[in-house]
């Protein structure tokens, strides 16, 4: 398996979970649409580094990551808007952990709503979406 083969199944994977996410909202189960978005946004800009030849971090905010090698990133496709990938990023990772684990005075059920979940669903999707074009934009064939 090559890095790039690695990339490719991890954006093939974030583009199923979509999926997922559209059947959770659809069960109005908000608070799974934003755990599972984050989990989707991950693999996509996981898989977008490795494409690019970017070994990813054992983290799930790769939002600093991204930042830190915008120049190389670039070159791959530069009509990518890496701020907002890092962003995304930051944001849903800060709500994965709520949104699984929920705290003492936190019930994700109760906290969550259909418009949090759809901003959540747009943003994994966007993050798919600029995957899926670095992966075009370095010639790489999808499967």
């Amino acid at each position: 398996m090559t890095a790039e083969s690695l990339g490719r199944s991890l954006i093939q994977q974030a583009r199923d979970r979509l999926d997922l996410l559209h059947h959770a909202r659809e069960k109005q189960l908000w608070h799974i649409v934003v755990r599972e978005a984050q989990e989707c946004a991950e693999l996509a800009l996981k898989g977008l580094l490795r494409v690019v030849g970017l070994e990813s971090p054992k983290l799930h905010d790769i939002g600093p990551f991204l930042t830190k090698h915008r120049e190389r990133i670039a070159r791959a496709d530069p009509s990518l808007d890496l701020a907002r990938l890092a962003t995304i990023s930051e944001w849903l990772q800060k709500e994965r952990e709520r949104a699984f684990y929920g705290d003492v005075d936190f019930i994700p059920q109760q906290h969550y709503t259909c418009e949090q979940a759809d901003i959540a669903i747009r943003d994994a999707a966007f993050c798919v979406e600029r995957a899926e074009g670095v992966l075009a934009a370095t010639g790489h064939r999808q499967e």
